[in-house]
């Protein structure tokens, strides 16, 4: 098993996996049988930044919906701002029933005008 120092773009790894798990309101005895491995081991994944087999990893992954490319090609998350990381991994976490509305506000949002410079001086 990896330290995280050694392993540059998974500081986060453990603390997005529990985040992800909760979110999908799945327990830790769950999961892990779920990918078949100890509790235990899951709870060191998660609280103490253990960094797991690349096995492991990638049914963390699969099973929690995280950005593959944040922990493999960190420097293309680095690009983004953490906001749109935050809002990207929430939108992965949401619901399929959820995601009419969450488009819906993403479209308006997208149209909202920005004043025009004359308008603003009026004011």
């Amino acid at each position: 098993m990896a330290n995280i120092e050694d392993c540059p773009g998974f500081e986060t790894f453990g603390a997005d996996v529990k985040a992800a798990r909760q979110a999908k309101r799945i327990s830790r005895k769950a999961m892990a049988e779920k990918i078949n491995i100890d509790w235990r081991y899951l709870a060191n994944i998660e609280n103490d930044g253990a960094i797991p087999s690349l096995p492991v990893i990638i049914q963390l992954i699969k099973a929690c919906g995280l950005p593959v490319e944040r922990y493999f090609n960190p420097e293309i998350m680095r690009e983004e701002s953490e906001q749109r990381q935050r809002v990207s991994h929430k939108l992965k976490l949401c619901p399929e029933e959820y995601l009419p509305i969450i488009e819906g506000a993403i479209d308006s949002a997208i149209l909202i005008e920005k004043p025009n410079k004359n308008e603003t001086e009026d004011v």
